[in-house]
Order: C-alpha cells, then sequence, then structure tokens
C-alpha cells in the first residue's frame, strides 16, 4: 500500500488523533473507517503509540541524488570555464548545452527543463543577459586606467576643489524599447505605438563634490530630432560650471563630440579650469552616466508607447529628475563601475 500523502508533521497528527479515539473509547472498525484506512493500521498504530518509537512519521528521503556532491562541485568548474572551452562556439550556456555537458562527463541523461531546476536549486546559478563587449577592448589598459590611473585624476580634482563629472550623451526614440511582460500562456500581448523615429537627444552629468562627494546628476533635453554635436556640448560645459560655481574635470569617451571636436577644444582653452579626461576605449562600464540612460530607457521607460514627443520629454524629464533625487540609485551607479572616487 503506497504512502498517504501529506507532510511527515500531518501524518504524525492523523496517527494520534486515531489513537486518541480509540483511547476515547471508540471501537477501532469505526475509526479505520473515518480515517480511511484498514484496521489493522488502527491496531499497527496503537502498538506504535506504546512502543518508544512513538507515532512520529518518517520523513520521505526522496530519489537517491545522481550526481554526488563531488560531481556537483565538478560540474560547476566545468561551467566556469565557459561552453566555448567545451567545443562550442562561444562561452555561452544553454540548458540544451549543459544537457550534453553532464551526459558527456557523468553519463546522466537529463531534461533541459530538470537541468534549469537544478542549476537554480543547487548550484545558485541564473538565466541572466550577457554584457556586450567589444572585440577592440584592451584589458590590460582599461585595467591600468582603473587601478592607477583614475585614481590620480581623483586625487588631482579634490587637490584643485574640483568636482568630478562624468558625462555621456543618449538618445529615446517615439518607437518604445520593448521588454518582457508577464502574460496568460500562448497569449502575447499587444503594444501599439506610431511606427516613426522621432527621437529626442540628451546629455548628462553624474557629478561628485570634492570635499564630501555628495552626488548630483545635471542633463539637458535637445530639441526634436537634434542630433547632439559640438556646439551643444559647449552649451552644456558652459551651464554646468555656471551652476557648479567652480571649475571641474570631466570624464567622457573618446566620441567626436567631445575633445576631438574643433569647438569644444577651442572651448577648452579658454577655460583651463576645465579638465577633461578620457576614459578608456570601449569601455563604458567605467562610466556612471550610462547606468542614468540604462536605468532610464530600459528600465523606467520601458514599454512605454508615448502617443508623441511632448509625452516621451515629458516622462524623460520626470524619470530623470526622480532620479537626481535620489543619492541611493546615483551611489549604486557609481559602485557599479567599481571606481573608488574617495581614492
Amino acid at each position: 500500500m503506497s504512502r498517504p500523502y501529506g507532510s511527515a508533521a500531518a501524518l504524525e497528527q492523523r496517527r494520534r488523533r486515531a489513537v486518541e479515539a480509540v483511547t476515547q473509547g471508540e471501537r477501532v472498525e469505526d475509526v479505520a473507517r473515518i480515517f480511511g484506512v484498514r484496521e489493522c493500521s488502527v491496531y499497527r498504530w496503537l502498538s506504535l503509540a506504546r512502543s518508544p518509537q512513538g507515532l512520529a512519521a518518517k520523513p520521505h528521503p526522496g530519489p537517491t541524488p545522481q550526481l554526488s556532491p563531488d560531481d556537483e562541485w565538478r560540474l560547476q568548474m566545468l561551467l566556469l570555464q565557459g561552453a566555448q572551452a567545451h567545443g562550442w562556439h562561444n562561452r555561452l550556456w544553454t540548458t540544451q548545452r549543459i544537457v550534453v555537458l553532464i551526459e558527456r562527463h557523468f553519463g546522466v541523461h537529463w531534461h533541459h527543463d530538470h537541468v534549469g531546476r537544478f542549476l537554480h536549486q543547487r548550484l545558485r546559478w541564473s538565466p541572466q543577459k550577457p554584457h556586450r563587449k567589444a572585440r577592440e577592448r584592451d584589458e590590460a589598459a582599461i585595467a591600468h586606467w582603473k587601478r592607477y590611473r583614475f585614481p590620480h585624476i581623483a586625487r588631482a580634482a579634490r587637490k584643485r576643489g574640483a568636482h568630478l563629472v562624468f558625462l555621456d550623451e543618449s538618445g529615446f526614440q517615439l518607437t518604445p524599447c520593448l521588454r518582457r511582460t508577464w502574460a496568460p500562456e500562448g497569449q502575447t500581448p499587444d503594444l501599439f505605438s506610431w511606427d516613426r523615429r522621432d527621437r529626442i537627444s540628451a546629455i548628462s552629468c553624474l557629478t561628485v563634490s570634492p570635499k564630501t562627494q555628495r552626488l548630483n546628476l545635471y542633463f539637458e533635453l535637445l530639441p526634436d530630432n537634434k542630433a547632439a554635436h559640438g556646439e551643444h556640448i559647449v552649451a552644456f560645459l558652459r551651464q554646468l560650471k555656471a551652476q557648479l560655481g567652480r571649475g571641474f574635470t570631466v570624464l567622457w569617451d573618446g566620441s567626436k563630440i567631445h575633445s576631438k571636436s574643433a569647438l569644444v577644444r577651442g572651448y577648452l582653452e579658454k577655460h583651463p579650469e576645465i579638465v577633461a579626461e578620457t576614459l578608456p576605449a570601449y569601455a563604458p562600464e567605467l562610466n556612471p552616466d550610462e547606468g542614468v540612460w540604462g536605468w532610464t530607457k530600459y528600465g523606467r521607460l520601458s514599454n512605454l508607447a508615448a502617443y508623441n514627443t511632448g509625452e516621451l520629454r515629458s516622462k524623460i524629464v520626470s524619470e530623470l529628475l526622480n532620479l537626481k533625487g535620489s543619492q541611493t540609485m546615483l551611489d549604486s551607479m557609481i559602485q557599479e563601475t567599481g571606481l573608488s572616487i574617495a581614492a
């Protein structure tokens, strides 16, 4: 006869109630009928109640694991090598690839759905969207800049009493940035929007004060369908200098509209109190202002099907103002870069 359904605690309570009913004078056959068991089961429970073992139900041990703890550790080491080390064309893992890996190294065949549950429950892995990185990156140069060059830049700015300014540009389109959403299985929702490429370009910067390291966010939205050029960068720098009331050190990427622009170079030459530093090539993760755009575009404003650019502009301003008022969020964007602004 199969083990009855229920937790160990529930089964124990069931036994004790049956024994108690018999002890209080109920007939065994009546108790067996009420609890849906055979009379022999009730007699066995009465015997157990008088034994040292008692009525406690034994938890079901479950199936024998097909991978031992040592196997699980070895599997994790194999996974950390990346899929490319095991013959696939890139380092990324899918559950189908892991099924092949487990069968190849351990002789165990699992369904790919079971592999997903195993990764989550036993190895604490989760499905994640990879960061895209350019092949042109010089990892050694990036690590050197992060470890040696940036601390020197931060100390020099603090010595001058100057803010650190991380500056970047981005753009928002009327066509929504689509992200996953919850819906009934097999019923993919529709998001109605204009099929137009109307665009709002924006400039922003995350600033760090020299003494208290207080963070702030400044931003400017350009007119509709207007791309950012050198004159916009100069205007933004001029306005930022007026708001900060002093010079600063600006860190940005090596794009043409920054220090390569004749207009920007000319402005910087006339204002030596503004020091420009170029971030390492192909390393956007070192600029916390990238986090501003990621949080806004792909987080707060994802799936926004604005009716027109006026509504889109209003939403952008609202979200950036909310972010500007959150020291915690701004600090998280600094922390994400791994840069030590207090160095």
